[in-house]
């Protein structure tokens, strides 16, 4: 959904800059890198670069480029995720069997594309630029989150590598966590969802109030530091502390660390894209599912926040000013350690995306866009937690204080953390 007032040079100059990233992202990976699929949760890296230029060959081109003709026409069931309504799809779990079409040729699939959407783009005239503005912008962040989803998922791949392989970025110097502190946040009716003109995702609206009770939320984010304490006081042995599904993968998936934790000799080290080293105890816990967050919650006496607080206390304490923190643009592509408390919200954007206790559903008055692009996110509402935030490689342009992430209760590949909150009486 968006307002924004775009021409025929301005799509295109987001076009190119939005697309080049893509590939500045892929660059430090060998063709060999880019076709490994490490789990069925994760897609090769070719794969998200040829998904998203499939979005626009299927969502622009095909209903305005005189003589359409796809590029190739198996490329539209290879590369199709999710959307029922275009036709069938490639199986995801096995996408990292396809070796053909190989790095190199989704290369040229993406320069076929974008030389198309160009000549497009630029015939346009202004009433057919609106028009078509919606679906392009969208496109625009549909590939942000794959770029945030390639990083994630090229991490697992990594990791699997015995020759321990790094991607980029270097470790921040040893930290120590500084006490955590609170923000006490008043209550009453608040208005949650997005506001204004620029873009957002359809799940973000509409506006609607929200009744809260009064609340404090901690100023920054879990430390690995306070998660070693949690892991030392059995909580990975306590049933008490989970939730009954959350019980049954700690036993049935043998968890007794984050996600990229092992130890080695009696020390604990954490796999990241730029090596693996042992655990800095000022950094985020990271890479936690929501049934571990909920877990650690419990143990501290607390629990996780409502998205509807999340947002209420980011827009509060932090204001509706355009997200700063450590995203992708840092290009640390690993959480940092929280800035010295000074009585505010820290880590409000970047860092970890952040579990809260909601469960993903559409907002009142929520309607999916007609057609295919209706199931953009509309289908997902069930079996998902909402996660706010963004994350060390989420695109700048791409987080806010009303975005809405989801994933599963039990995923834990995706760079999660959480923040505690509690109804505002010491526990």
């Amino acid at each position: 959904m968006t307002a924004t007032q775009w021409t025929a040079d301005t799509l295109l100059t987001r076009y190119d800059e939005v697309r080049a990233h893509t590939e500045r992202l892929a660059a430090p990976l060998s063709p060999e890198d880019q076709t490994v699929q490490s789990m069925p949760d994760v897609s090769p890296t070719k794969w998200h670069r040829a998904h998203v230029t499939w979005f626009f060959e299927t969502f622009v081109l095909a209903d305005n480029e005189a003589g359409f003709a796809p590029f190739q026409d198996q490329y539209w069931f290879l590369f199709n995720s999710y959307y029922e309504a275009v036709g069938p799809r490639y199986n995801r779990a096995e996408r990292g069997v396809i070796s053909r079409p190989g790095a190199h040729d989704v290369g040229v699939y993406r320069g076929n594309v974008d030389d198309r959407m160009r000549e497009l783009v630029a015939g346009l005239d202004q009433g057919t630029v609106d028009k078509l503005a919606g679906t392009i912008e969208l496109g625009f962040h549909h590939e942000q989150q794959h770029q945030e989803l390639l990083l994630m998922d090229i991490k697992h791949v990594l990791s699997l590598n015995p020759l321990r392989p790094t991607y980029a970025g270097s470790p921040a110097p040893a930290s120590t966590p500084d006490p955590m502190g609170w923000v006490e946040v008043d209550g009453g009716l608040v208005e949650i969802g997005h506001r204004g003109a620029e873009f957002s995702f359809d799940n973000e609206l509409p506006p609607h109030q929200v009744y809260l009770e009064p609340f404090r939320i901690a100023d920054r984010l879990v430390t690995n530091g306070e998660w070693l304490e949690f892991m030392a006081d059995g909580g990975y042995r306590r049933p008490e502390l989970w939730l009954s599904d959350g019980w049954a993968q700690v036993k049935g998936q043998g968890w007794e660390a984050p996600f990229y934790w092992t130890q080695v000799d009696g020390v604990w080290f954490e796999h990241t894209l730029h090596g693996t080293f042992p655990v800095d105890p000022g950094l985020p816990a990271s890479h936690i599912s929501h049934y571990e967050a909920d877990a650690y919650a419990t143990w501290a006496g607390k629990r996780l926040p409502t998205e509807a607080e999340w947002e209420h206390a980011v827009r509060t304490d932090v204001g509706d000013g355009p997200p700063t923190g450590n995203l992708a643009d840092t290009e640390t592509w690993h959480p940092r350690a929280a800035e010295p408390g000074t009585g505010r919200l820290r880590q409000a954007y970047g860092d970890c995306w952040e579990w809260t206790s909601s469960a993903y559903l559409p907002y009142p008055g929520f309607h999916p866009a007609a057609g295919a692009i209706g199931e953009y996110n509309g289908k997902f509402m069930s079996g998902q937690m909402v996660l706010r935030g963004g994350c060390a490689l989420t695109p700048p342009g791409h987080a806010r204080a009303s975005y809405r992430n989801f994933f599963p209760p039990g995923a834990r590949w995706a760079l999660s953390g959480l923040r505690l909150a509690d109804g505002g009486e010491p526990r």
